[in-house]
Formats: structure tokens, sequence, C-alpha cells
């Protein structure tokens, strides 16, 4: 409230500026195919937005009307993400018409955006046009033993410059199309069938599109200029914004997103269905929806809020999807996933233990523990006033479980830890260290402030190693990277985490914008990024994340998924440190540590087996054409499938070596897991590895298992000693000059 308060001071210092009406340029010749226009409130919102954005956007300086040269071919682009329907020439129209300066002075002053409007108004009748094209090329046949190939990203590749490049660049597309549908084992005419009710389909999607949807899509690539975490919500978003697959809504609990005009799977939530099942991933898509006893509705193409009604329904109901996997793209292979619909809560996203049974030097058995964190949880989140768990105290009950059992080190688990609460993250660092600086919050405005743990209590002093990913963001790396900077545990995972050191606020526009009598516009929203994060030594957790001390092979650094690969992220930097007692560990603590580990990852089966799975995924994500060839596509898939199947028997060996493990719930076992019947043209090669209903670790789990034997090696189980590691303030080594600072 604070800050919305100093907002709304500021805003009521600023006077609103018009610019004559008669400097607007020429009206296109043809009409757009729906007409659309600015409402008076909406003016009022885009006025608001734009000065929220430069008065109290963290990153308010790095933009300028100059930037607003990107907001045309962004938005071109946010509707036609492939670049595949627009023509080079249209876009050096609306570039032309709507000059720099004159675009920006319209949205800032005016809060006019026609532009995005007509822009739709062209796309529709290219869409139109192209799919007229499809049905006529298909009815003439399609040569698919042509030797050519198809560029699958054209995210960044220039527009058609003429019609027939359009063409030319259609007859690969619908190509492409038609071998995708074949090697998902679709007759020729099936095949046909398929990608023209397709191409059908999202012309006729375009029907549903309105204006608020065109507003929020056009108003968000503003907010895009000055970072990929602010965003503009209509007012049906907004409604939708604290339910939408969270927390107690009824659905499947999975976050999605519309990507090249399909649906794409972007965050599962824990503890929601799609969790617990575990078959759905990060980047799969829905290309196909039915309830029980219906049939499959094709969903690319569609407005993602009708996928969202689709896929939510009613408690213990059950929903069919048909997934394309994220990481086989060019393997054509889908699988249907059945769901039980259910409230997505947060006490089945609780954290959960287990002890595991670890082999050690001497032939025995070393008693150790994993705690996985899904999430940063507590009060702040609780839903309809309801009371809810706290992941601190959680946690802590955790480790007085483990301590109980006599575990002699425990693992941290944060993978696929996208954050949560920063109240949480700093209590939950202070159950590992005595007290002290845990964060540091620079404003827009420059105020730093640090957030401390001022409980001298410490729930474990013992061996500690923290597990991340690339997945591993905000909260997650403001306790790995407090951890790390305490020399408190050892951080072991990916290259990096994530790099999300950001902090946005949400502003409700009805707070500024005055209703307009009579009318029955609602007002929308704004995400607006006004804080950073920095570590306790100063640096910032932005971009680069925190780097492990220890990084073991992963798939997930060949994926662009980090905070770097987002376009105008904010910027690396770091700020003077704060006082905290704490220091690096020695480097003759931790170099027998990576030593150890080094030696396991050269020689040991299932690091040859995890580096072999990476290459293979790296050879087809490094594939930037594919065949047009349907035999050569076939023999493709042939190699893949049989590579897979080699994979899996690997992985099925390796399986019977996995530790066993007992596990420790603070509440109810989870419901049991829904699986799909599998079809004897599934090629899945996971299903008899998938762990039991009622366990929550996966087999087969080779950063836990190296994390396990990293904290039996002899460096981590020997007593402390002052030269090399103080438990009670015990990492990774940080910069010589802000150790020596930072350190009293």
């Amino acid at each position: 409230m604070h800050l919305l308060n100093r907002l709304a001071r500021r805003l009521l210092l600023i006077t609103s500026l018009a610019i004559s009406a008669a400097t607007l340029p020429a009206e296109p010749a043809a009409k757009p195919v729906q007409t659309f226009q600015t409402s008076e409130t909406l003016k009022r919102e885009i006025q608001t937005l734009i000065r929220l954005l430069e008065e109290v956007h963290y990153n308010h300086d790095a933009v300028t009307p100059a930037s607003y040269s990107e907001v045309i071919p962004n938005y071109m682009g946010n509707l036609d993400g492939q670049h595949l329907f627009f023509l080079k020439t249209d876009k050096d129209s609306f570039a032309d018409r709507y000059k720099t300066d004159f675009l920006y002075q319209n949205i800032r002053y005016l809060g006019q955006i026609d532009v995005a409007y007509e822009i739709f108004g062209v796309y529709e009748k290219r869409v139109a046009e192209r799919v007229a094209w499809v049905s006529a090329t298909l009815d003439k046949g399609v040569d698919l033993s042509v030797k050519d190939t198809y560029t699958l990203d054209r995210t960044k590749a220039e527009w058609p410059a003429t019609p027939a490049q359009a063409d030319e660049l259609w007859n690969k597309r619908l190509r492409f199309d038609l071998i995708k549908e074949i090697l998902n084992k679709k007759t020729p005419d099936e095949a046909k069938t398929i990608v023209r009710k397709r191409y059908q389909r999202i012309l006729k999607n375009l029907d549903d599109i309105e204006s608020r949807d065109l507003s929020e899509m056009f108003l968000t690539t503003i907010t895009g200029l000055y970072d990929p975490h602010s965003t503009y919500f209509s007012a049906d978003t907004y409604e939708d914004f604290s339910i939408q697959m969270r927390l107690q809504l009824v659905g499947i609990g999975a976050l999605l997103s519309l990507e090249e005009d399909q649906c794409v799977i972007k965050e599962i939530i824990p503890g929601g269905p799609a969790d617990l099942d575990k078959q759905l991933k990060p980047n799969d898509k829905i290309v196909a929806v039915a309830q029980d006893g219906g049939e499959p509705v094709e969903v690319i193409g569609m407005k993602l809020r009708k996928i969202v009604d689709m896929i939510r329904g009613a408690k213990g109901t059950r929903v069919h999807l048909t997934i394309e996997p994220g990481a086989g793209a060019g393997t054509a292979t889908r699988k249907e996933v059945v769901l039980m619909r259910n409230v997505v809560n947060l006490d089945s996203a609780r954290a959960h233990a287990a002890i595991f049974q670890v082999p050690d030097s001497k032939g025995g058995l070393t008693p150790l523990g994993v705690i996985t964190l899904p999430a940063f949880y507590g009060p702040d989140m609780s839903g309809e006033g309801k009371a809810q768990n706290s992941a601190t105290k959680d946690i802590a009950e955790l480790i007085k479980r483990l301590k109980a059992a006599n575990v002699k080190g425990i693992v941290l688990d944060l993978r696929r830890n996208g954050g949560g609460l920063l109240s949480e993250a700093i209590s939950l660092t202070g159950l590992f260290i005595k007290q002290g600086p845990v964060v540091q919050v620079r404003s827009y405005s420059g105020e730093i402030k640090v957030d401390e743990d001022d409980d001298p209590s410490v729930a474990y002093d013992g061996p500690l190693a923290v597990l991340v990913d690339r997945f591993s963001a905000s909260a997650s790396e403001i306790v790995a990277g407090a951890l790390q900077n305490y020399g408190r545990a050892v951080l072991i995972g990916d290259s990096s985490t994530h790099g999300k050191g950001s902090v946005q606020t949400i502003v409700e526009m009805k707070n500024f914008v005055a209703p307009i009598v009579g009318s029955p516009d609602k007002t929308g929203a704004t995400k607006v990024t006004v804080q950073k994060f920095y570590l306790p030594n100063g640096a910032s957790t932005q971009l680069k994340g925190v780097v492990p001390d220890i990084i073991l092979p992963s798939i997930d650094d060949y994926l662009p998924i980090g905070e770097s690969d987002l376009p105008h992220a904010l910027a690396w930097d770091v700020i003077p440190p704060s006082t905290f007692d704490g220091k690096a560990l020695a480097p003759a603590f931790l170099a027998p540590l990576r030593a150890a580990s080094a030696i396991r990852q050269e020689k040991l089966p299932e690091f040859d087996y995890l580096k072999r799975s990476i290459t293979w995924f790296k050879t087809r994500q490094d594939e930037k054409a594919i065949s047009l060839n349907l035999q050569d596509r076939t023999n493709e898939k042939k190699d893949d499938a049989s590579f897979k199947k080699q994979m899996d028997a690997e992985r099925k060996k390796l399986a019977l070596s996995d530790y066993k493990f007992t596990e420790v719930m603070l509440g109810p076992p989870p419901p049991p897991r829904i699986k799909a019947p599998k079809k004897d043209d599934d090629d899945s090669t996971d299903d008899d590895l998938d762990a039991d209903e009622n366990e929550r670790y996966a087999p087969v789990d080779i950063p836990l298992r190296e994390t396990f034997r990293v904290l039996t090696d002899e460096p981590m189980l020997a007593p402390a000693t002052k030269d090399t590691v103080d438990r009670s303030a015990h990492t990774a080594q940080v910069d010589s000059k802000s150790a020596a600072s930072s350190a009293k």
C-alpha cells in the first residue's frame, strides 16, 4: 500500500499533454476485416501505464521515445510468431506511417493505439488469403519426395519480401505439416484433412479476438521494452490472475501460454494433478483436449482462454490431453495424458523429505536426508482467508525428524523451485545460519534495504548441500546465494540458476483511472518491475544467477530457459556488500570435492548415459533445418526410436542401483497419480521407470545421486576446522576482495 500511495502522489503531479488530431496519419485504403477502437477508459489506462513505466519502473532510464521503434515489429511478431503470414512490405508500410516519435506521442499523451487494430486487420487478411492458398494447394497435391529442408525456428527471420517468396516458404511449411502428421501414423489423405482443418480453424479463431485481447498484447509489447517480467493485464485477465490454474483453482495445475499458435505448458504448479502425475513437463505442447467420452478437439490456433476453459472443470472429472513433448519437436511423437481435475491447494505442495541409504567408502551405508521444496509458500499466499503452512516451519519440522533419524548430512533440493515469498526465503535461510543479512533489495530510486535473519538459533549445523538447476529462480536463488555467501553449504547442479533477480508489484488501474459515468468498461492492471535483489556480498542474482560449486552435466544448459535468453532482461551489477559474519569455503576444502566428482563424472556408467543423452538432444536442438523428404524423416524417426530404446534399457539397468529410501511426509499422502492407458502406438520409453504412485522420488535421479556422493566424501563428513569451514556460518568461493570486505 505504501508503494501504491507513492505512485498515486507521483501521478497526481504529472500534467496531461495533448497532440493535435490533425497530425494523425491517413487511414489505410483497405479497411480491416474487423474494426476496433480505443475506448475512453482504455485511453486513460494507457496514459497511466506509460507514466507508471516512465516514473517508477526500475529500468525507466533505459527506455526512450526512440525505443518505440521496436513496438511495431515486436507486436507483429507476437501475432505472427514464425513470420509466415505478414510480408516485409507490411512491416515497412506501418513503420513508415507510424514514425517512432509520432507513435510514442500518440500512445503517451493521447492513449491512442489504433495502430494495433490496423495491424491486426492486415494480419487477418493475410491469414484468410493463406488459408485459401493452403486449401487450393492441398487439392492439387504435394510432393513429399523432394529433397529440401525447412527452417524450424523463424522467429528471428525476416518476413517474405514478396508474395512469390511467401508462396515458396509456404510450400515448404505445408510439406513439413503433412510429413509431421504422416509420421504420427496418419495416411496421406488423413494428413491433408488434418492440416486443412487446422488452418481453417486458425482463421475461424481470429473471429474470437476482441479489442481487449489486442490492446493487452500491444501494451505488453510496450512494457516488454523495459524488462521481460513487466506486463499489462486486461480486466478479464486480471480477474483470472489470482486463480488461473493456481492454488484453489479446480483444474490440472499448469500455467499455459500461446506460442506460435500452439498451447505450451510454461510451468507445472507444485502439488497439482499435473505435478503429481509427472507426465507433463514445461515446454510440452497441448495439441488437443477431450472430455471423458468425447472426441478430441484440436486446439492449435485456438484462443488461450478457450483452451483453459476446456481444461478446467468440476473436481473429480477427467480431462484427456494430446501432448507433443517439447524436447521432441523433430520426432513428431505424441501421447495422451489423462488427468483428474482437482483442487490445486498448498497442502499437496508442501515440502517433503526422505532418508536415503547411501553406500560409503568403507562398504557400509550412510543415512542422508533430502528435503524437497517446491515453492516458498506461506501465510501471505493463503486462499480465501484460510491459514496456510509456512515453508520455513515445514522445513524446520522436517529437519527435526531427519536429525532424530540420525542422518549424517542433508540435501536441500531447490530444483524447479521458481520462488515465492521473500519473507520465507529470509526465514528459511535463518534455519542454517546464526543470524545476519540474507538479501539486499534496491528500489528504482536507488534506495537499498537489507533484509536480515534476526533469529540466532540454528535448526541444522551439519553437512549441507543445495541442489539447483536452471529452473531455480528468484527466492531459490536468494537462499542458495546467501548460503553460498556465508559458506554454509556446497552448491551442486546446472551451470547456473535461472537468473531472475527482479521484484514486481501489481498496480490496479482503478486506483488511478476514475470510472467514466455510464461506461461498461472495466479497468485492468499492470505488473511493474520496481526492485532488484542482491546477495549479502553485493552481487546481483539477476541475469547470471548463482553459479554452483560443483557443476553437473545437464540438458538444461542447452535450452533457452534462463533469464539471459529473454529480451530486455535487466543487467547484472553489484552494490556495496553488507556486513555479515561469513566467509568462503577454503580452496583446500572445495578442491577435493570437485576432483572426486570430476572422476566420478568420467568413470560412472550413469554419467556416460547422461552425456550421451545430452549429445543426442543437443544434436537435435542444433538442427536449424529439417528434411522435407518423407523417406529421410521416416529413417530419422527410426534412428531416434532405436536410440531411445537402447537408452531406456540402460536406464532400467541403472535403476537397479538406486539407493533405498524412506519418505518423510508432513501431511497425508498425495492422491494417486492418474496414468493414461498405454496405447499400442505409444512411443514413450519411460513408463516402466516412473516412480511408484505414493513416492516422490523418480528413479535414476543422477544429480541427486551425485549430490549424495559429495556429502559422503571425506571433507564433508570430517569434523569442521577453523581453516576449512565453520559449519555455523559454513561456500563457494567469492571474489577475494568482496570476501575480505564483507567478513568480520
